[in-house]
Protein backbone atom coordinates (compact mmCIF):
# COMPACT_ATOMS: atom_id res chain seq x y z
CA UNK A 1 0.00 0.00 0.00
CA UNK A 2 2.75 2.23 0.82
CA UNK A 3 5.19 4.02 -0.66
CA UNK A 4 6.71 4.51 -3.62
CA UNK A 5 10.18 5.19 -2.35
CA UNK A 6 13.17 3.24 -1.05
CA UNK A 7 15.18 4.87 1.71
CA UNK A 8 18.61 4.32 0.25
CA UNK A 9 17.64 6.11 -2.98
CA UNK A 10 19.27 9.31 -1.75
CA UNK A 11 22.61 7.52 -1.78
CA UNK A 12 22.43 7.25 -5.55
CA UNK A 13 23.55 10.88 -5.80
CA UNK A 14 27.17 9.81 -5.60
CA UNK A 15 27.17 7.97 -8.95
CA UNK A 16 29.09 9.42 -11.87
CA UNK A 17 29.00 8.82 -15.59
CA UNK A 18 31.62 6.73 -17.32
CA UNK A 19 32.51 6.98 -20.99
CA UNK A 20 32.45 3.18 -21.37
CA UNK A 21 29.16 1.78 -22.64
CA UNK A 22 27.68 -1.70 -22.82
CA UNK A 23 25.11 -3.44 -24.97
CA UNK A 24 21.51 -4.21 -24.09
CA UNK A 25 21.36 -7.30 -21.90
CA UNK A 26 20.49 -10.68 -23.40
CA UNK A 27 18.21 -13.12 -21.55
CA UNK A 28 21.16 -15.23 -20.28
CA UNK A 29 22.75 -12.07 -18.87
CA UNK A 30 19.47 -11.07 -17.22
CA UNK A 31 19.26 -14.56 -15.71
CA UNK A 32 22.77 -14.18 -14.28
CA UNK A 33 21.96 -10.68 -13.01
CA UNK A 34 18.81 -11.87 -11.23
CA UNK A 35 20.46 -14.94 -9.71
CA UNK A 36 23.37 -12.86 -8.43
CA UNK A 37 21.05 -10.24 -6.95
CA UNK A 38 18.83 -12.91 -5.37
CA UNK A 39 21.83 -14.28 -3.49
CA UNK A 40 23.47 -11.01 -2.50
CA UNK A 41 20.28 -9.31 -1.31
CA UNK A 42 19.09 -12.45 0.51
CA UNK A 43 15.77 -12.65 -1.34
CA UNK A 44 13.72 -15.85 -1.45
CA UNK A 45 12.11 -15.30 -4.84
CA UNK A 46 11.56 -12.77 -7.60
CA UNK A 47 10.18 -12.44 -11.12
CA UNK A 48 10.76 -10.05 -13.99
CA UNK A 49 9.21 -9.12 -17.33
CA UNK A 50 10.52 -6.77 -19.98
CA UNK A 51 8.52 -5.37 -22.89
CA UNK A 52 10.16 -3.61 -25.83
CA UNK A 53 8.64 -2.21 -29.02
CA UNK A 54 5.26 -3.75 -28.29
CA UNK A 55 6.51 -7.25 -27.50
CA UNK A 56 7.41 -9.24 -24.40
CA UNK A 57 11.11 -9.99 -24.76
CA UNK A 58 11.82 -11.58 -21.38
CA UNK A 59 9.68 -12.91 -18.54
CA UNK A 60 10.80 -15.39 -15.92
CA UNK A 61 10.81 -16.31 -12.25
CA UNK A 62 13.77 -16.97 -9.95
CA UNK A 63 14.17 -18.50 -6.51
CA UNK A 64 11.24 -19.84 -4.52
CA UNK A 65 7.73 -18.65 -3.70
CA UNK A 66 8.23 -20.01 -0.18
CA UNK A 67 11.34 -21.26 1.57
CA UNK A 68 9.11 -23.79 3.31
CA UNK A 69 7.49 -25.40 0.26
CA UNK A 70 10.46 -24.70 -2.07
CA UNK A 71 7.97 -24.12 -4.88
CA UNK A 72 9.84 -22.23 -7.62
CA UNK A 73 8.77 -18.78 -8.80
CA UNK A 74 7.75 -18.52 -12.45
CA UNK A 75 6.27 -15.77 -14.58
CA UNK A 76 2.77 -16.71 -13.40
CA UNK A 77 3.51 -16.64 -9.66
CA UNK A 78 1.28 -14.02 -8.07
CA UNK A 79 2.59 -11.31 -5.78
CA UNK A 80 0.94 -8.41 -4.02
CA UNK A 81 1.83 -5.44 -6.20
CA UNK A 82 1.24 -3.02 -3.29
CA UNK A 83 1.37 0.64 -4.33
CA UNK A 84 1.61 -0.24 -8.00
CA UNK A 85 -2.15 -0.66 -7.52
CA UNK A 86 -2.42 3.13 -7.46
CA UNK A 87 -1.99 3.39 -11.23
CA UNK A 88 -4.97 1.04 -11.68
CA UNK A 89 -6.97 3.40 -9.47
CA UNK A 90 -6.11 6.42 -11.59
CA UNK A 91 -6.84 4.42 -14.75
CA UNK A 92 -10.27 3.52 -13.30
CA UNK A 93 -10.98 7.20 -12.65
CA UNK A 94 -9.78 8.01 -16.17
CA UNK A 95 -12.32 5.57 -17.58
CA UNK A 96 -15.09 7.21 -15.56
CA UNK A 97 -13.91 10.66 -16.66
CA UNK A 98 -13.89 9.54 -20.30
CA UNK A 99 -17.50 8.41 -19.85
CA UNK A 100 -18.52 11.79 -18.44
CA UNK A 101 -19.38 10.37 -15.03
CA UNK A 102 -16.97 12.67 -13.20
CA UNK A 103 -14.50 15.49 -13.77
CA UNK A 104 -10.98 15.61 -12.35
CA UNK A 105 -11.76 18.97 -10.72
CA UNK A 106 -14.96 17.75 -9.03
CA UNK A 107 -14.98 18.29 -5.27
CA UNK A 108 -14.63 15.12 -3.22
CA UNK A 109 -17.28 16.23 -0.73
CA UNK A 110 -19.87 16.28 -3.51
CA UNK A 111 -19.48 12.50 -3.79
CA UNK A 112 -18.61 11.71 -0.18
CA UNK A 113 -20.32 14.32 2.06
CA UNK A 114 -18.72 12.99 5.24
CA UNK A 115 -15.21 13.67 3.87
CA UNK A 116 -13.63 16.39 5.97
CA UNK A 117 -10.07 17.72 5.98
CA UNK A 118 -8.16 19.61 8.67
CA UNK A 119 -9.76 22.98 7.85
CA UNK A 120 -12.83 24.22 5.99
CA UNK A 121 -10.97 25.77 3.07
CA UNK A 122 -9.17 22.53 2.23
CA UNK A 123 -12.37 20.52 2.63
CA UNK A 124 -14.28 22.85 0.30
CA UNK A 125 -11.58 22.86 -2.37
CA UNK A 126 -10.28 19.29 -2.22
CA UNK A 127 -10.83 17.75 -5.65
CA UNK A 128 -10.44 14.28 -7.13
CA UNK A 129 -6.89 14.90 -8.35
CA UNK A 130 -5.91 16.03 -4.85
CA UNK A 131 -6.68 12.47 -3.70
CA UNK A 132 -4.04 11.14 -6.09
CA UNK A 133 -1.12 13.57 -6.04
CA UNK A 134 0.28 13.51 -2.48
CA UNK A 135 -0.07 17.28 -1.97
CA UNK A 136 -2.71 17.39 0.76
CA UNK A 137 -0.50 19.21 3.28
CA UNK A 138 -0.49 16.17 5.56
CA UNK A 139 2.69 14.31 6.50
CA UNK A 140 4.37 11.23 5.05
CA UNK A 141 2.29 8.07 5.52
CA UNK A 142 -0.23 9.83 7.71
CA UNK A 143 -2.77 7.46 9.26
CA UNK A 144 -1.15 4.28 7.90
CA UNK A 145 -1.10 2.96 11.46
CA UNK A 146 -4.74 2.06 10.88
CA UNK A 147 -3.46 -0.82 8.72
CA UNK A 148 0.16 -1.41 9.78
CA UNK A 149 0.44 -3.97 11.19
CA UNK A 150 -2.51 -5.93 9.84
CA UNK A 151 -5.44 -7.17 11.89
CA UNK A 152 -7.04 -3.86 12.85
CA UNK A 153 -10.79 -3.17 12.67
CA UNK A 154 -10.79 0.26 11.02
CA UNK A 155 -13.51 0.86 8.41
CA UNK A 156 -13.88 3.04 5.33
CA UNK A 157 -15.90 5.47 7.47
CA UNK A 158 -12.98 5.72 9.89
CA UNK A 159 -10.64 6.56 7.00
CA UNK A 160 -12.94 9.12 5.36
CA UNK A 161 -13.51 10.99 8.63
CA UNK A 162 -9.94 10.76 9.96
CA UNK A 163 -8.32 13.62 8.04
CA UNK A 164 -9.91 16.35 10.17
CA UNK A 165 -7.87 15.09 13.13
CA UNK A 166 -4.41 15.21 11.52
CA UNK A 167 -2.17 18.24 11.75
CA UNK A 168 -0.84 19.55 8.41
CA UNK A 169 2.92 19.79 7.92
CA UNK A 170 2.81 22.05 4.87
CA UNK A 171 0.41 24.34 3.02
CA UNK A 172 -2.22 22.71 0.81
CA UNK A 173 -0.91 21.80 -2.68
CA UNK A 174 2.64 23.00 -2.02
CA UNK A 175 4.65 19.91 -1.02
CA UNK A 176 4.91 16.20 -1.87
CA UNK A 177 4.28 13.83 1.06
CA UNK A 178 3.35 10.28 0.13
CA UNK A 179 -0.14 9.27 1.24
CA UNK A 180 -2.07 5.99 1.18
CA UNK A 181 -5.33 6.87 2.91
CA UNK A 182 -6.45 9.36 0.27
CA UNK A 183 -6.20 6.63 -2.37
CA UNK A 184 -8.58 4.57 -0.24
CA UNK A 185 -10.98 7.52 -0.41
CA UNK A 186 -10.49 7.50 -4.20
CA UNK A 187 -11.51 3.84 -4.24
CA UNK A 188 -14.67 4.68 -2.32
CA UNK A 189 -15.42 7.47 -4.78
CA UNK A 190 -15.07 5.01 -7.70
CA UNK A 191 -17.55 2.70 -5.95
CA UNK A 192 -20.09 5.50 -5.47
CA UNK A 193 -19.83 6.73 -9.07
CA UNK A 194 -19.77 3.32 -10.77
CA UNK A 195 -22.33 1.56 -8.60
CA UNK A 196 -20.01 -1.38 -7.99
CA UNK A 197 -17.18 -1.99 -5.55
CA UNK A 198 -13.69 -0.75 -6.41
CA UNK A 199 -12.57 -4.36 -6.80
CA UNK A 200 -15.42 -5.26 -9.13
CA UNK A 201 -14.87 -2.18 -11.29
CA UNK A 202 -11.12 -2.73 -11.74
CA UNK A 203 -11.61 -6.45 -12.36
CA UNK A 204 -14.35 -5.98 -14.98
CA UNK A 205 -13.17 -2.78 -16.65
CA UNK A 206 -9.38 -3.17 -16.62
CA UNK A 207 -8.09 -6.62 -15.68
CA UNK A 208 -10.54 -8.71 -17.73
CA UNK A 209 -10.38 -6.62 -20.94
CA UNK A 210 -6.57 -6.77 -20.87
CA UNK A 211 -6.77 -10.54 -20.38
CA UNK A 212 -4.73 -10.40 -17.19
CA UNK A 213 -6.15 -13.85 -16.51
CA UNK A 214 -4.51 -14.54 -13.16
CA UNK A 215 -4.70 -11.06 -11.60
CA UNK A 216 -7.12 -9.98 -8.90
CA UNK A 217 -8.23 -6.52 -7.78
CA UNK A 218 -8.42 -7.65 -4.16
CA UNK A 219 -8.24 -10.74 -1.98
CA UNK A 220 -12.04 -11.13 -1.92
CA UNK A 221 -11.89 -12.25 -5.58
CA UNK A 222 -9.28 -14.98 -5.01
CA UNK A 223 -10.41 -18.59 -4.79
CA UNK A 224 -7.07 -20.41 -4.91
CA UNK A 225 -3.76 -19.12 -3.56
CA UNK A 226 -1.61 -22.06 -4.61
CA UNK A 227 0.18 -19.92 -7.17
CA UNK A 228 0.93 -17.12 -4.71
CA UNK A 229 4.28 -16.07 -3.31
CA UNK A 230 4.69 -15.97 0.48
CA UNK A 231 6.06 -12.97 2.38
CA UNK A 232 9.57 -13.27 3.84
CA UNK A 233 12.01 -11.14 5.80
CA UNK A 234 15.79 -11.18 6.04
CA UNK A 235 15.83 -8.71 8.95
CA UNK A 236 17.41 -11.30 11.27
CA UNK A 237 20.18 -12.13 8.79
CA UNK A 238 18.50 -15.30 7.53
CA UNK A 239 15.42 -15.53 5.35
CA UNK A 240 12.23 -16.36 7.25
CA UNK A 241 8.55 -16.42 6.30
CA UNK A 242 6.44 -13.67 7.88
CA UNK A 243 2.76 -12.81 7.99
CA UNK A 244 1.74 -10.70 5.03
CA UNK A 245 -0.82 -7.91 5.02
CA UNK A 246 -4.24 -8.55 3.53
CA UNK A 247 -5.72 -5.17 2.56
CA UNK A 248 -9.20 -5.23 4.11
CA UNK A 249 -11.11 -2.04 3.20
CA UNK A 250 -10.61 -1.50 -0.52
CA UNK A 251 -7.66 -2.22 -2.73
CA UNK A 252 -7.22 1.24 -4.26
CA UNK A 253 -3.99 2.08 -2.41
CA UNK A 254 -2.25 -1.28 -2.60
CA UNK A 255 -4.44 -4.38 -2.71
CA UNK A 256 -4.05 -5.81 -6.22
CA UNK A 257 -2.45 -9.23 -6.86
CA UNK A 258 -0.71 -9.96 -10.16
CA UNK A 259 2.22 -11.63 -11.88
CA UNK A 260 4.80 -10.40 -14.36
CA UNK A 261 3.15 -12.14 -17.32
CA UNK A 262 -0.08 -10.24 -16.71
CA UNK A 263 1.73 -7.01 -15.86
CA UNK A 264 3.38 -7.15 -19.28
CA UNK A 265 -0.08 -6.51 -20.72
CA UNK A 266 -0.55 -3.61 -18.32
CA UNK A 267 2.75 -2.02 -19.36
CA UNK A 268 1.89 -2.45 -23.04
CA UNK A 269 -1.44 -0.64 -22.73
CA UNK A 270 0.25 2.15 -20.79
CA UNK A 271 3.02 2.50 -23.38
CA UNK A 272 0.37 2.48 -26.12
CA UNK A 273 -1.48 5.41 -24.51
CA UNK A 274 -4.53 3.39 -23.56
CA UNK A 275 -4.82 1.34 -26.76
CA UNK A 276 -4.74 -2.47 -26.83
CA UNK A 277 -5.91 -5.52 -28.74
CA UNK A 278 -5.63 -6.40 -32.41
CA UNK A 279 -3.95 -3.54 -34.25
CA UNK A 280 -4.48 -1.41 -31.11
CA UNK A 281 -8.06 -0.64 -32.12
CA UNK A 282 -9.57 -0.96 -28.62
CA UNK A 283 -9.39 1.85 -26.07
CA UNK A 284 -9.10 1.34 -22.31
CA UNK A 285 -8.70 5.03 -21.49
CA UNK A 286 -8.32 8.05 -23.76
CA UNK A 287 -5.06 9.54 -24.97
CA UNK A 288 -6.14 12.75 -23.22
CA UNK A 289 -6.34 11.01 -19.85
CA UNK A 290 -3.19 9.04 -20.53
CA UNK A 291 -1.45 12.41 -20.81
CA UNK A 292 -3.19 13.58 -17.63
CA UNK A 293 -1.88 10.59 -15.69
CA UNK A 294 1.63 11.07 -17.07
CA UNK A 295 1.75 14.82 -16.42
CA UNK A 296 3.51 16.25 -13.36
CA UNK A 297 0.94 17.51 -10.86
CA UNK A 298 3.19 17.73 -7.81
CA UNK A 299 6.73 18.97 -8.38
CA UNK A 300 9.67 17.31 -6.63
CA UNK A 301 13.42 17.90 -6.73
CA UNK A 302 15.12 16.53 -9.81
CA UNK A 303 17.72 13.81 -9.23
CA UNK A 304 21.09 15.59 -8.88
CA UNK A 305 22.95 12.45 -9.96
CA UNK A 306 24.96 13.53 -13.04
CA UNK A 307 24.83 9.99 -14.41
CA UNK A 308 21.32 10.55 -15.75
CA UNK A 309 21.38 14.30 -16.48
CA UNK A 310 17.85 14.64 -15.08
CA UNK A 311 16.04 17.97 -15.42
CA UNK A 312 12.69 17.38 -13.73
CA UNK A 313 10.89 15.10 -11.29
CA UNK A 314 7.41 14.95 -9.87
CA UNK A 315 4.27 12.91 -9.32
CA UNK A 316 1.50 12.47 -11.86
CA UNK A 317 -1.64 10.46 -11.17
CA UNK A 318 -0.42 7.19 -9.70
CA UNK A 319 2.99 7.52 -11.36
CA UNK A 320 6.36 9.12 -10.65
CA UNK A 321 7.53 11.22 -13.62
CA UNK A 322 11.14 12.14 -14.36
CA UNK A 323 13.73 12.07 -17.13
CA UNK A 324 17.00 10.21 -17.74
CA UNK A 325 19.49 11.03 -20.48
CA UNK A 326 16.81 12.97 -22.34
CA UNK A 327 14.20 10.20 -22.08
CA UNK A 328 10.92 10.39 -20.21
CA UNK A 329 10.81 7.94 -17.30
CA UNK A 330 7.53 6.80 -15.71
CA UNK A 331 7.76 4.58 -12.65
CA UNK A 332 6.39 3.50 -9.29
CA UNK A 333 7.41 1.20 -6.48
CA UNK A 334 5.30 -0.65 -3.96
CA UNK A 335 5.80 -2.28 -0.61
CA UNK A 336 3.84 -4.37 1.86
CA UNK A 337 5.35 -6.65 4.52
CA UNK A 338 7.59 -8.99 2.53
CA UNK A 339 6.19 -7.91 -0.86
CA UNK A 340 8.04 -5.31 -2.92
CA UNK A 341 7.51 -4.31 -6.54
CA UNK A 342 8.63 -1.86 -9.21
CA UNK A 343 7.28 -0.86 -12.61
CA UNK A 344 9.49 1.32 -14.80
CA UNK A 345 8.75 2.54 -18.31
CA UNK A 346 10.65 4.65 -20.82
CA UNK A 347 8.01 5.58 -23.41
CA UNK A 348 10.59 7.25 -25.68
CA UNK A 349 12.38 3.89 -25.85
CA UNK A 350 9.12 1.90 -25.90
CA UNK A 351 10.55 -0.04 -22.95
CA UNK A 352 8.92 -1.39 -19.80
CA UNK A 353 10.35 -3.39 -16.87
CA UNK A 354 8.43 -4.95 -13.98
CA UNK A 355 10.00 -6.81 -11.03
CA UNK A 356 8.28 -8.49 -8.07
CA UNK A 357 10.04 -9.77 -4.95
CA UNK A 358 8.85 -11.57 -1.82
CA UNK A 359 11.41 -10.57 0.82
CA UNK A 360 11.45 -7.54 3.11
CA UNK A 361 14.64 -5.47 3.13
CA UNK A 362 16.51 -7.10 0.27
CA UNK A 363 13.65 -7.04 -2.21
CA UNK A 364 13.85 -3.30 -2.69
CA UNK A 365 17.57 -3.47 -3.24
CA UNK A 366 17.17 -6.23 -5.81
CA UNK A 367 14.53 -4.49 -7.86
CA UNK A 368 16.47 -1.21 -7.83
CA UNK A 369 19.77 -2.79 -8.86
CA UNK A 370 18.30 -4.96 -11.61
CA UNK A 371 16.04 -2.24 -13.02
CA UNK A 372 18.89 0.27 -13.07
CA UNK A 373 21.26 -2.18 -14.76
CA UNK A 374 18.77 -3.08 -17.50
CA UNK A 375 17.67 0.53 -17.99
CA UNK A 376 21.29 1.67 -18.22
CA UNK A 377 21.92 -0.78 -21.02
CA UNK A 378 19.15 0.83 -23.07
CA UNK A 379 20.26 4.34 -22.14
CA UNK A 380 23.75 3.60 -23.47
CA UNK A 381 25.44 3.84 -20.08
CA UNK A 382 28.27 1.82 -18.59
CA UNK A 383 27.80 -1.16 -16.30
CA UNK A 384 27.91 0.60 -12.95
CA UNK A 385 27.87 -2.54 -10.78
CA UNK A 386 24.59 -1.56 -9.14
CA UNK A 387 24.10 -4.79 -7.20
CA UNK A 388 27.33 -4.63 -5.24
CA UNK A 389 27.03 -0.89 -4.65
CA UNK A 390 23.48 -1.05 -3.33
CA UNK A 391 24.30 -4.08 -1.15
CA UNK A 392 27.01 -1.94 0.45
CA UNK A 393 24.79 1.11 0.88
CA UNK A 394 22.01 -0.95 2.42
CA UNK A 395 24.42 -2.61 4.83
CA UNK A 396 25.68 0.81 5.86
CA UNK A 397 22.10 1.95 6.49
CA UNK A 398 21.32 -1.18 8.49
CA UNK A 399 24.47 -0.78 10.56
CA UNK A 400 23.56 2.82 11.38
CA UNK A 401 20.04 1.86 12.37
CA UNK A 402 21.21 -1.16 14.34
CA UNK A 403 23.65 1.04 16.23
CA UNK A 404 20.86 3.39 17.26
CA UNK A 405 18.51 0.64 18.40
CA UNK A 406 21.30 -1.26 20.14
CA UNK A 407 22.12 1.80 22.26
CA UNK A 408 18.44 2.24 23.15
CA UNK A 409 18.09 -1.30 24.45
CA UNK A 410 21.45 -1.11 26.21
CA UNK A 411 20.19 1.98 28.04
CA UNK A 412 16.97 0.15 28.88
CA UNK A 413 19.01 -2.71 30.34
CA UNK A 414 21.18 -0.38 32.38
CA UNK A 415 18.08 1.38 33.74
CA UNK A 416 16.43 -1.71 35.15
CA UNK A 417 17.25 -0.65 38.68
CA UNK A 418 15.18 2.54 38.30
CA UNK A 419 12.00 2.24 40.31
CA UNK A 420 8.87 3.13 38.36
CA UNK A 421 5.50 3.78 40.00
CA UNK A 422 3.46 1.76 37.54
CA UNK A 423 0.20 3.12 38.92
CA UNK A 424 1.11 6.62 37.70
CA UNK A 425 1.06 5.42 34.08
CA UNK A 426 -1.66 2.76 34.10
CA UNK A 427 -4.87 3.80 32.37
CA UNK A 428 -6.77 4.17 29.12
CA UNK A 429 -5.68 6.81 26.61
CA UNK A 430 -7.45 7.84 23.41
CA UNK A 431 -6.48 9.42 20.11
CA UNK A 432 -9.16 11.02 17.92
CA UNK A 433 -8.39 8.91 14.83
CA UNK A 434 -6.68 5.83 16.27
CA UNK A 435 -9.04 5.19 19.17
CA UNK A 436 -8.22 3.85 22.61
CA UNK A 437 -5.12 2.14 23.94
CA UNK A 438 -4.45 0.84 27.42
CA UNK A 439 -1.37 0.89 29.58
CA UNK A 440 -1.69 -1.89 32.14
CA UNK A 441 0.41 -4.02 34.45
CA UNK A 442 1.41 -7.59 33.60
CA UNK A 443 3.80 -9.52 35.82
CA UNK A 444 4.73 -6.24 37.53
CA UNK A 445 5.73 -4.69 34.20
CA UNK A 446 3.90 -2.03 32.20
CA UNK A 447 2.33 -3.19 28.92
CA UNK A 448 0.84 -1.30 26.01
CA UNK A 449 -2.07 -2.56 23.94
CA UNK A 450 -4.22 -1.01 21.24
CA UNK A 451 -7.91 -1.82 21.33
CA UNK A 452 -8.35 -1.45 17.55
CA UNK A 453 -5.00 -2.78 16.31
CA UNK A 454 -4.35 -5.83 18.48
CA UNK A 455 -0.87 -6.61 17.12
CA UNK A 456 0.34 -3.35 18.68
CA UNK A 457 0.77 -5.04 22.01
CA UNK A 458 3.91 -5.42 24.07
CA UNK A 459 5.95 -4.74 27.21
CA UNK A 460 7.08 -1.23 28.10
CA UNK A 461 10.56 -0.79 29.57
CA UNK A 462 11.81 2.35 31.30
CA UNK A 463 14.22 4.29 29.07
CA UNK A 464 14.73 7.78 30.46
CA UNK A 465 12.78 10.45 32.35
CA UNK A 466 9.13 9.87 31.33
CA UNK A 467 9.97 7.81 28.25
CA UNK A 468 9.47 4.06 27.81
CA UNK A 469 10.59 1.74 25.00
CA UNK A 470 7.99 -0.70 23.68
CA UNK A 471 9.03 -4.07 22.27
CA UNK A 472 6.02 -5.17 20.24
CA UNK A 473 5.01 -8.81 20.17
CA UNK A 474 4.67 -8.18 16.43
CA UNK A 475 8.20 -8.45 15.02
CA UNK A 476 7.58 -9.17 11.32
CA UNK A 477 8.76 -5.62 10.62
CA UNK A 478 11.12 -3.35 12.51
CA UNK A 479 8.68 -1.06 14.31
CA UNK A 480 9.44 -0.88 18.06
CA UNK A 481 8.51 2.50 19.50
CA UNK A 482 9.05 5.08 22.23
CA UNK A 483 6.15 6.20 24.41
CA UNK A 484 6.72 9.62 25.98
CA UNK A 485 4.39 10.55 28.83
CA UNK A 486 3.46 13.98 30.13
CA UNK A 487 2.62 14.17 33.84
CA UNK A 488 0.45 16.44 35.95
CA UNK A 489 1.60 18.17 39.12
CA UNK A 490 1.06 14.97 41.16
CA UNK A 491 3.19 12.87 38.82
CA UNK A 492 0.25 11.09 37.20
CA UNK A 493 0.48 10.55 33.42
CA UNK A 494 -2.00 12.55 31.36
CA UNK A 495 -0.97 12.00 27.75
CA UNK A 496 1.36 10.04 25.48
CA UNK A 497 3.35 10.99 22.37
CA UNK A 498 5.10 8.28 20.37
CA UNK A 499 7.75 7.76 17.72
CA UNK A 500 9.64 4.87 16.18
CA UNK A 501 12.95 3.82 17.72
CA UNK A 502 14.87 2.79 14.64
CA UNK A 503 15.77 5.39 11.98
CA UNK A 504 15.02 2.61 9.47
CA UNK A 505 11.41 2.14 10.59
CA UNK A 506 8.96 1.98 7.69
CA UNK A 507 7.11 5.29 7.34
CA UNK A 508 3.73 3.56 7.52
CA UNK A 509 4.28 3.13 11.25
CA UNK A 510 3.33 6.78 11.81
CA UNK A 511 3.41 6.72 15.61
CA UNK A 512 4.36 10.40 15.56
CA UNK A 513 0.84 11.29 14.40
CA UNK A 514 -0.74 9.96 17.60
CA UNK A 515 -1.89 12.34 20.34
CA UNK A 516 -3.10 10.09 23.13
CA UNK A 517 -4.97 11.70 26.04
CA UNK A 518 -5.96 10.00 29.29
CA UNK A 519 -9.59 8.89 29.39
CA UNK A 520 -11.29 8.92 32.78
CA UNK A 521 -13.09 5.62 33.14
Amino acid sequence: MKKGTIRFASLLFICFTSTAMFAQLTSPKIDALMEDALKKFKVAGASIAIVKDGKVIHQKGYGVASIETKKPVNEYTNFQIASNSKAFTTAALSILEDEGKLKWTDKVKNYIPEFKMYNDYVTENFNIQDLLTHRSGLGLGVGDLMFFPDGSDFTIKDVVTSFQHFKPVSAFRTKFDYDNLLYIVAGELIAKVSGMSYEEFVQKRIIEPLQMKNSFAGSSLIKDKNSFAVSHSSESGTIKTIAGLDVQINSAAGGIYSNVADMSQWMLVCLNKGQYGAELKTTLFSSKNHSEMWRIHTVEEADPNPRYNSHFSGYGLGWGISDAKGNLKVSHTGGLPGMLSIVTMYPDLNLGIVIFTNTENGGGGLFTAVTNTISDSYLGLDDFGWTDKIVGWMQQGRDTGDDVTKKVWEKVKSSKAVKVKNEDFIGVYADKWFGEIEVFEKNKQLWFKSYRSPKLNGPMAFYNANTFAIKWEYQAMNCDAFAMFTLDETGKAQSILMKGISPNIDFSFDFQDLDLKRVNK
